[in-house]
């Protein structure tokens, strides 16, 4: 380990011990009418020496060093915490949380989360775990950890979709509830015909599965309007809200209810005919 893992695990460890971190959430919204279904729980650490350190620096050092269960422990709490407090101002959606691979390793997880969702008198049919795609090699090993927490109705989704290497075999096999849809198939959609291919291709074989299908990283107008053309069910990205202060969230939905019909004024958006002739006629 570097001097600067070690500087960043020890200040990582102050951070989680002082309660230093902090949740912000991503609204997701229906394609089918813009109502929100759901938030996503992205954590923060903010540290005064370090300034604002990514997840993707410190969660690896959590997976490692034996921190991420109190880490997700932590997360778990404080986002129940923070739906009961919505829940009660009228505002009620489900909770989409992230888990490291790590933290499946343990049986009795499944029955940790849903007993945290009991003591803290949240539904667990209102939490959805997002798990990377890239991990689902490893996920495959799992199964039995991954059907208890379907069983205990607690929702599964695959993030990232498209970017690692599951099969169609593991995709079958997996308990999961929804499919997350990569950004980089989204940026070019309105001009490129392979990316438009492919997303429908993966909507069509979420819907096979009875899977939801959601589309990430959605940026513009134009991006907007081609995944809710192409038959996705659910969209986050900035367009819709960047990550938001967890008081900020009300403000944002009654704004946004107003805002939606307007992102989708112009229904004639010309978009392709036939994608599938025009992307062959191009190799």
């Amino acid at each position: 380990m570097t001097a600067a893992d070690r500087k960043l695990l020890e200040s990582f460890r102050k951070a989680l011990a002082e309660n230093q971190l902090r949740l912000v959430y991503q609204p997701k919204v229906s394609l089918r009418d813009g109502t929100l279904g759901r938030v996503e729980a992205l954590v923060r650490w903010d540290d005064p020496e370090l300034g604002s350190v990514s997840p993707t620096r410190f969660v690896p050092l959590a997976e490692e060093h034996g921190l991420i269960d109190k880490l997700t422990e932590w997360g778990l709490r404080t986002t129940f915490q923070q739906w009961r407090r919505w829940k009660d101002q009228g505002l009620e959606m489900r909770l989409a949380f992230n888990i490291s691979a790590v933290s499946l390793e343990s049986l009795d997880f499944p029955d940790l989360v849903e007993r945290i969702c009991r003591e803290m008198e949240v539904p667990a049919d209102r939490l959805v775990l997002e798990l990377t795609e890239g991990a689902t090699q490893q996920f495959v090993k799992l199964m039995d950890t991954l059907t208890r927490f379907r069983i205990k109705g607690i929702g599964l989704a695959i993030d990232d979709f498209g970017t690692g290497y599951s099969s169609l075999l593991q995709l079958r096999q997996l308990p999961f509830t929804e499919l997350k849809i990569d950004r980089c198939f989204v940026v070019d959609l309105p001009q490129a015909h392979d990316s438009r291919l492919i997303v429908r291709t993966i909507v069509e074989l979420a819907h096979g599965l009875g899977l939801v299908a959601t589309a990430e990283g959605v940026e513009t107008v134009e991006q907007l309007r081609c995944v809710r053309e192409l038959g996705c069910d659910v969209v986050q990205g900035f367009l819709i809200s960047p990550p938001l202060e967890p008081d900020a969230l009300l403000d944002w939905n009654r704004e946004f209810k107003k805002r939606w019909p307007q992102l989708l004024s112009d229904e004639d958006l010309e978009l392709w005919g036939d994608v599938e002739a025009n992307a062959l006629s191009e190799r």
